[in-house]
């Protein structure tokens, strides 16, 4: 463990030109490249501003009940701070997320039981749940798994070869009035599980919160929120400082993804601090993560049924109600992508710009790529801008074999 430092954790990152995107535009799109944050996301900003604070109040342990990037911004935050960190997930975590955190000195129990403790498949440590995959090999598929399956952490390749070894069939489905679907069998059977996972995901990460609630009550503990806490708002508010510092002037506009809100509080928190509250923000989501969107059109806070987006950083059903007062004192306009505009946009930007971001940030990369931009100053929405800025928020959620993943999943080639 590290000792407790003066100054704060995240780092001033660069704000560079893209020129593809650029000329893809028709105006300066500026990148503000948070995924390179020691932490790998602007979350590092808020929440280890926050961790500093609770650590300057007394805190002892903290613990957080997010595996995605504020879970590891805390896990970051304890490591810098010396203090030890748990982070309570769902027993459907991924290795690799486990892996990751554990790397950051965290102890990571799975709603309630250490991660060693958990039981877990032997070659591909998969948590052996009542939502078993291999239980839906078998009843929905109609043929068994191999005793010792062939896999690595669910990738398309190894359930297309235990499909294989099986002899099954490479569409799926068919039968009177229903043609097959198209694709290896072995991403039909994963889609079956991720659809069992969404519908249990409430109950699932519930009891991971309810973990974490629970330990935070012991004697200096604290549980760090994900987005929703003034300190949080009050650190993710440097990046435009940085801006202003950068530039001098204000952009045209600035672009960011929505999840809880937190950013965006943060945001606007900055612009009114800097006297750029004029400046519009575009408040990019995915559709299926969209609590903020359905917020602004109801005017009032929404709860969606389910997360069914790929982007599942932006994965709040609920958006923080600061996120909506943020509409009333800056400029806001919420606009909504589908997931393959989001992961097109992920793949053009590692061909432009050679960096690999996460679905979440190919929300806000899309207000480029997927034209929105004419769109909307053709509509009337948006004038004339000198240049834009999009922040790419982080980079942690993603790898090459899952984005390909996604793009078969999607149809994309």
């Amino acid at each position: 463990m590290e000792g407790a430092p003066t100054g704060h954790f995240h780092t001033t990152t660069p704000l560079l030109e893209s020129w593809a995107m650029s000329r893809e535009a028709g105006v300066k799109v500026l990148l503000k490249c948070d995924n390179m944050q020691p932490a790998g996301s602007f979350k590092i900003r808020g929440i280890g501003h926050f961790c500093q604070q609770m650590a300057k109040s007394g805190c002892k342990h903290l613990v957080c009940s997010s595996g995605g990037n504020a879970g590891i911004a805390a896990a970051y935050s304890a490591r810098k701070l010396g203090i030890p960190a748990t982070i309570v997930l769902p027993e459907t975590t991924s290795l690799q997320v486990v892996t990751r955190l554990q790397g950051q000195g965290a102890e990571v129990q799975l709603a309630g039981k250490t991660f060693a403790q958990s039981p877990r498949c032997a070659s591909c440590h998969w948590p052996l749940t009542r939502a078993s995959p291999s239980g839906y090999q078998r009843q929905e598929a109609g043929w068994a798994r191999p005793q010792a399956r062939t896999c690595d952490a669910g990738a398309v390749g190894s359930w297309t070869r235990a499909a294989a070894q099986q002899g099954a069939p490479q569409t799926w489905g068919g039968g009177p009035g229903k043609p097959p679907q198209k694709g290896p069998l072995s991403w039909v059977l994963k889609e079956k599980y991720e659809s069992s996972l969404r519908r249990k995901g409430t109950e699932i990460w519930d009891d991971a919160n309810l973990r974490a609630q629970e330990l935070a009550k012991r004697d200096g503990w604290v549980n760090v929120p994900p987005f929703d806490h003034p300190l949080i708002w009050e650190g993710n508010a440097s990046l435009v400082r940085e801006l202003k510092a950068t530039l001098g002037t204000p952009p045209g506009a600035v672009v960011l993804a929505v999840g809880g809100g937190g950013l965006l509080a943060g945001v606007v928190a900055g612009l009114v601090e800097v006297g750029w509250q004029h400046v519009p923000i575009i408040a990019m989501e995915t559709r299926g993560a969209h609590s903020f969107n359905a917020a602004v059109e109801a005017g009032k806070l929404v709860t969606l049924p389910d997360i069914t987006s790929v982007a599942k950083s932006l994965g709040a059903k609920t958006v923080a109600a600061r996120a909506l007062e943020c509409t009333r004192e800056c400029r806001v306009l919420s606009e909504v992508v589908d997931d393959a505009e989001a992961v097109s946009a992920v793949q053009r930007f590692l061909d432009d710009e050679r960096l690999l971001v996460e679905p979440a940030c190919g929300a806000a990369l899309a207000f480029i790529y997927s034209g929105l931009l004419g769109r909307l100053q053709a509509e009337g929405r948006l004038g004339p801008l000198a240049s834009v800025v999009v922040i790419v928020c982080g980079g942690n959620g993603i790898n090459s074999g899952e984005l390909q993943a996604l793009k078969a999943k999607l149809g994309q080639s």
